[in-house]
């Protein structure tokens, strides 16, 4: 059965609308919520960008049953793997339980700010995979010393661990990815419905014979409004960066550098991509290729800060209600 999510969308709203927002979205039936983690939002007109970190610990202390994902962070360069480790047990404790931690490999646009450059993807790959195994063992409660290629740790201890264990879901949108990191991750998740890769990691995770299949996490955006002209012209101004496709939406490494990208991408170009205006049977039609991919979980992105809590009030409970009869 598939499940229908939220997403925390920390590139356009900010802290407490988010936290807001994520207790509407539980009232009107998600099952789950992901929280974006980012240093800076793809475009200047989105005007976000807190810490997720905060938000997920305030949203987990807020929220009751809907089970919550970051949405990914990276924890190879902003952040040190143990520092994840550490944010990880702590959500995790919040929410009893109910919180899986999303990791991936990252983009410029967030890792470059540290000053320590923007590695290849073979080597983002390779520091990914080690910053996993370094993650899972501080997840133990165990005092640590670690000696990698790419991380170090002397005598580190994660003192709250959570009694249930965190489970990790890894980006993984490619084969290289899939053979690095499949039997590594707990869950799959993947930014398009690519059923080759969902196959391919689920063949690697039978084959050790031991590892359960996992969920698989995917993420649709939307933009939602009564007056279509309107939610093509938001989708337009805030989300037309989504067009660039990931090998591009990783390296670049600023806002500026995304609008430059994106400046000849037309409106009808990008609404020919997201379903916009108030058209449900529409955005059913743009989630069905995820479930028929393989995905479990599908998470939505209404475009838009403004119109966010709109359609939380008048559209979630209907979309939610179409989603459940026509792909559950």
């Amino acid at each position: 059965m598939a499940r229908f999510g939220y997403t925390l969308m920390t590139e356009q709203s900010g802290p407490r609308e988010l936290v807001g927002y994520a207790v509407a979205a539980e009232h009107v039936g998600f099952d789950f919520e992901v929280c974006s983690d980012h240093f800076s939002p793809w475009l200047a007109s989105q005007g976000h960008a807190p810490n997720a970190w905060p938000v997920l610990g305030a949203v987990a202390h807020a929220t009751d049953t809907v089970h919550l994902y970051s949405y990914v962070t990276c924890p190879t360069i902003r952040y040190h793997p143990a520092i994840v480790a550490q944010q990880a047990a702590t959500v995790q404790i919040l929410a009893d339980g109910r919180f899986t931690l999303g990791l991936g490999s990252g983009e410029n646009l967030n890792e470059h700010v540290v000053g320590r450059g923007w590695p290849t993807v073979e080597r983002r790959l390779d520091m990914l995979a080690e910053a996993v195994k370094l993650i899972r063992e501080l997840l133990s409660g165990e005092l640590i010393d670690f000696r990698g290629e790419f991380y170090e740790v002397d005598s580190a201890r994660i003192w709250d661990v959570p009694d249930d264990p965190v489970t990790i879901g890894i980006s993984i949108t490619g084969e290289k990815a899939v053979e690095k990191l499949a039997v590594a991750a707990d869950h799959l998740i993947n930014v398009a419905p690519d059923r080759a890769i969902v196959d391919h990691w689920r063949d690697h995770r039978q084959a050790t014979g031991v590892l359960p299949e996992g969920r698989v996490i995917g993420q649709v955006p939307v933009c939602w409004d009564p007056d279509r002209d309107a939610a093509v012209e938001r989708a337009h101004d805030q989300f037309r960066w989504f067009g660039g496709g990931w090998a591009v939406n990783a390296d670049l490494p600023t806002p500026a550098g995304f609008a430059a990208a994106t400046r000849f991408v037309r409106p009808e170009d990008v609404a020919e991509a997201i379903p916009c205006g108030p058209d449900l049977d529409a955005i059913v039609a743009a989630v069905a290729p995820y479930r028929d991919a393989g995905f479990t979980d599908i998470a939505l992105v209404q475009i838009g800060d403004e119109g966010q809590q709109r359609f939380l009030d008048e559209a979630a409970k209907p979309l939610l209600a179409a989603l459940r009869a026509e792909l559950d």
